[in-house]
């Protein structure tokens, strides 16, 4: 019987079994010793190369290696001369071989290669080629031109798809559907091709936003704050990012507290349409700014109630303070200082040095007193170089050939608008007086010395309903 069984057995074949006697034997681990050797020898040859030809550290090394393996250098030599012919130090070519390591075996003269051509006729080269290689080598590994040509489809230019890609290259890497329902959004809200252009090349963050969760729900809270389609695209164009921002949470209440001081809706829609980030605010900040402005005195129906909020809502306190003290150094006290800003909000979005430049020159060169400057805060807003220094050479050489009689309100003619500047003091005597023309042009200097100018000029307080605006021109005190 024993015989029998032993016979029986030996006619079995043996088979995988997943477990014997504590280890396993698979015929796909199964392979000849000259085949594992030489795995073995071009895992060793790739952590070599990459230490000592990318620079990366032996653990480093080991890593990349499990990407990728190869027998000799002449692939991945090429590919390093191709980077390093582009700029690349060595510290930048590790950076990108610990990133993307398979790039070494890329197909240099089918894939490598033109998508770097491709790059170059985008604008890239130089030191803006490394800076994109470096932070997003993916470049190279993505269907760049596809994506590129549904931007052109969509009315970018080169310049514009190159700002794109320096600010979010992994716009390229997105589910182009996703980018093309999110363009065509913007084209359904009334933006022309060259406003999206502008807007996504800018601010590119917002491709990256859910179009249901994120930028519809944006503009249905601007569309409620706003009233209409062409208000909401006034604020998108001033402000790109606010389709990144929770509105219900930050713009909602602060229009709120507005409201419940008495502050008119117009008046917020006129400040939310021109400068959008000054009720973005966080809610604490936004109610000590209003805190501040209630407490000066601005009265919540006017113009200059908004204004004050704006310029406040762009600054930190130590820069506040440290324009107070600017104008403090001309000899103004603190109460002087709220006042010119009381007359004119916008006095303390002034550079300090602009209010240097400008205080000194009305101080030493026109001889007038600190204290009419803050009653006349609005010339703070000119321009030294296109209004001040020209006009107040045209008085000059207006002065001293006779065309004008001394003593000539310079504040007036200071503030006065451009047109009428013209017509009245360069137009009118250009003739008998050529060189007016080069005054007004800032060709001509002023000859006559500080001390003079106060037989000349003098200074008196004047109608302040007339607030400048960017530039040095007048309005009517809009926004």
């Amino acid at each position: 019987m024993l015989r029998l069984i032993c016979k029986r057995l030996s006619l079995v074949k043996p088979t995988a079994s997943p477990i014997t006697h504590g280890f396993s034997l698979s015929s796909s681990f199964i392979r000849p010793m000259s085949e594992l050797s030489s795995s073995n020898d071009r895992q060793t040859f790739t952590v070599s190369y990459l230490q000592n030809s990318c620079g990366l550290s032996h653990n480093s090394a080991i890593v990349a290696s499990k990407k990728l393996l190869f027998e000799n250098s002449e692939q991945p030599d090429s590919v390093l001369e191709l980077l390093r012919g582009q700029g690349l130090t060595k510290s930048q070519i590790e950076k990108i071989i610990v990133t993307r390591p398979q790039l070494l075996e890329a197909d240099l003269e089918n894939t490598l290669r033109p998508k770097m051509e491709f790059l170059e006729s985008l604008g890239f080269s130089g030191a803006s080629m490394v800076n994109l290689l470096t932070k997003e080598p993916r470049v190279l590994d993505c269907d760049l031109v596809d994506s590129v040509q549904l931007f052109r489809a969509h009315g970018f230019s080169n310049e514009q798809i190159k700002a794109l890609t320096i600010k979010r290259a992994s716009l390229h890497f997105y589910n182009v559907n996703n980018t093309v329902k999110k363009l065509e959004y913007f084209k359904f809200m009334g933006f022309s091709d060259e406003d999206i252009a502008r807007i996504v090349s800018s601010e590119p963050y917002i491709l990256e936003r859910s179009l249901e969760n994120q930028i519809i729900p944006c503009i249905e809270v601007l569309k409620r704050v706003l009233g209409t389609d062409d208000n909401v695209r006034k604020v998108i164009k001033a402000c790109y990012w606010i389709l990144e921002y929770n509105l219900e949470k930050m713009l909602v209440p602060n229009i709120s507290l507005l409201k419940s001081h008495g502050v008119p809706e117009d008046l917020i829609v006129k400040l939310f349409t021109t400068h959008p980030r000054t009720l973005l605010l966080r809610s604490q900040k936004f109610n000590e700014i209003l805190a501040k402005v209630v407490e000066l005195g601005f009265k919540p129906n006017t113009l200059l109630f908004v204004l004050a909020i704006r310029s406040m809502a762009v600054m930190s306190k130590a820069l506040w303070e440290k324009k107070v003290e600017t104008y403090k150094s001309f000899g103004l006290t603190k109460d002087q200082v709220d006042l010119a800003f009381k007359l004119q909000p916008m006095c303390m979005l002034t550079s300090e040095k602009k209010i240097k430049k400008v205080m000194h020159f009305l101080i030493d060169k026109l001889n007038m007193e600190a204290s009419m400057i803050c009653k006349n805060p609005n010339l703070l807003m000119l321009s030294l170089e296109k209004r001040l220094i020209p006009r107040s050479s045209v008085l000059q050489l207006l002065i001293s050939s006779g065309f004008l009689k001394k003593d000539v309100n310079i504040i007036y003619y200071l503030r006065m608008t451009e047109p009428i500047f013209v017509e009245k003091l360069v137009r009118k005597h250009m003739k008998a007086l050529p060189e007016v023309v080069s005054a007004h042009e800032g060709k001509v200097g002023m000859h006559i010395g500080a001390g003079s100018f106060k037989e000349c000029f003098t200074c008196s307080i004047l109608d302040l309903r007339l607030i400048p605006v960017k530039g040095g021109q007048e309005s009517d005190g809009h926004l």
